[in-house]
């Protein structure tokens, strides 16, 4: 049986406040030690976690934009992934709508519902609102299929997401900001369909462990092997009603770090 880890980003392996993972380097050692894939799960954008990447030094698959889809290195371990779609040099499996068709939405409605997105944001919009630099604040501003935004008056989020859902599109609330996704898209459902090609490709069983501390990753959990929810910058845990969740007594990559040496 193989084991791969799905980790959410932002207050799970990287910190709420600074980014840092550094608090995560003795469970990376492990990791690469037992080549255990290590696919970042994450509302963030593909240019986003490909730096990244760089910079932990891994070249794993990866999960981006709440799950609108799972990108695979066209190398990845010598693996025949040809049944994939390609896309910017990686193999593709897209589950969420086209960027184009979720800002047709939210270009409709965003004076209605007072909405700010990151497509209306500038730099330093982004830079004020997620405390990113500002050349992390570019490339999270280079979007293919979800838009990140705020909203002015929380009571009319219902309604919103009635009328979304007219459009085939949904709406989840990560650490600081809420998505519109596509409708058949979320962490929870790529992740499933990633676990399913990798017992395709190793021809073996999958042991599933999922990281995460917001909302969003719920879903995730709920489609794991080992669920385990990260304290988050508030000490305080996302509420789920999953009874083998496992809980980090530390926060954010200190958290992560504990969590993962535990569990590999």
């Amino acid at each position: 049986m193989k084991t791969v880890i799905f980790t959410d980003l932002d207050g799970t392996f990287l910190n709420h406040d600074d980014y840092s993972f550094d608090s995560s380097k003795d469970s990376l050692s492990l990791i690469n030690e037992k080549k255990i894939p290590l696919l970042f799960t994450t509302s963030k954008t593909r240019v986003e976690v490909e730096l990244l990447q760089k910079k932990v030094g891994i070249k794993e698959p990866f999960i981006v934009e709440n799950g609108a889809a799972i990108f695979f290195p066209k190398d990845y371990q010598n693996f025949d992934l040809s049944f994939l779609d390609e896309y910017h040099g990686y193999y593709i499996l897209q589950l969420g709508l086209k960027y184009k068709q979720v800002l047709n939405f939210y270009n409709k409605y965003k004076s209605e519902f007072g909405l700010l997105g990151f497509s209306d944001m500038n730099i330093d919009d982004i830079v004020k609102y997620t405390g990113l630099s500002e050349d992390d604040a570019k490339l999270s501003k280079q979007r293919d299929f979800t838009e990140p935004f705020l909203i002015e008056d929380k009571t009319k989020l219902k309604n919103l997401k009635n009328l979304a859902l007219t459009y085939n599109i949904k709406i989840t609330k990560g650490g600081r900001f809420y998505h519109l996704i596509g409708e058949f898209q979320d962490k929870g459902i790529a992740v499933k369909k990633a676990e399913k090609i990798f017992e395709k490709i190793y021809n073996d069983d999958i042991n599933s462990i999922g990281l995460g501390d917001g909302p969003n990753d719920i879903v995730m959990f709920e489609n794991v092997d080992i669920p385990i929810v990260i304290k988050n910058h508030k000490g305080k845990y996302v509420d789920t009603k999953i009874k083998n969740i496992q809980k980090s007594e530390f926060e954010g990559s200190k958290g992560w770090n504990e969590m993962v040496l535990k569990n590999v």
